[in-house]
């Protein structure tokens, strides 16, 4: 029973800080709940071969909560870029679908690879981003649904809300750094619900998944951390209206390098 009740003390503790990040800087929970997911899951003595996978589907499960939760608070806000968010969505979509398919088909351990690098280039970019050239412009509809393309795949594949690629995409193209958060907030609801059913149709079969699983997504880990981080994706959603964001990048990203690291040479 204690072990029981300190999993689900982990599972809320870890949704309330994903919340508070993905309404505070606008990049998918995903960065934090898939490392702890995995680690959590290893020390339940889940399988091998389906504790990325599963880290993975359930993160962006938990997602569609929070996408929604933070969403709503920077829209009353009047930040969110709809007509941005609308020439993103079909190609987040196509990609999502199509990244889930890639993740399948690919051993745990190098989706743990795979996740490893992209935290430390995203820690990288955050630290360090270039700033973009003063007439840059988003670009037209084949560019758009393009980078849309991009930004779902690889969010569905390593988990996430695509934040860490949406963000810097919208301030690339000169977009307002409020604007470009709320309006990837808003993006990470197409990317998790596309991700989240193509890890939910591709595990439905899969060998060694624990109980109350659906496919790829593990039930009891998603409501723990679906319940508060829609509790806690406001606070940070209005947190980013208050805040210096800059500098909350710098310290997000020298923690995205420390984990980084850790799942690359662990």
């Amino acid at each position: 029973m204690d072990s029981i009740l300190s999993t689900l003390l982990l599972y809320f503790t870890l949704g309330a800080f994903a919340g508070i990040m993905a309404g505070l800087l606008g990049v998918g929970g995903g960065l934090i709940i898939v490392p702890v997911l995995a680690w959590i899951f290893h020390h339940q003595q889940v399988s091998d071969a389906v504790i990325m996978h599963l880290a993975i589907g359930t993160s962006l499960a938990t997602i569609v909560a929070t996408s929604i939760s933070s969403v709503r608070a920077h829209h009353r806000r009047g930040a969110v870029l709809w007509p941005v968010f609308w020439r993103l969505t079909p190609g987040i979509v196509i990609g999502a679908w199509l990244g889930a398919a890639i993740a399948d088909a690919l051993p745990s351990a190098v989706l743990s690879k795979v996740f490893a690098v992209f935290v430390l280039t995203v820690a990288v970019q955050m630290g360090f981003g270039a700033k973009p050239a003063p007439h840059r412009e988003l670009p037209g509809t084949i560019g758009m649904a393009t980078a849309g393309g991009v930004i779902g795949a690889v969010s569905a594949i390593v988990g996430i809300g695509g934040g860490s690629l949406t963000v810097p995409f919208l301030t690339w193209c000169n977009t307002v750094i409020r604007q470009a958060v709320a309006t990837s907030a808003a993006c990470g609801l197409p990317i998790a619900l596309a991700g989240a059913f193509g890890f939910i149709v591709t595990g439905l079969n899969a060998p060694n998944l624990p109980a109350w699983s659906l496919g790829y997504v593990y039930g009891p880990a998603l409501l723990g951390i679906a319940v508060t981080s829609v509790l806690s994706a406001p606070l940070g959603a209005r947190l980013a209206h208050t805040l210096p964001t800059e500098m909350l990048k710098k310290v997000f990203a020298v923690f995205l390098a420390v984990i980084g690291a850790r799942m690359l040479w662990s």
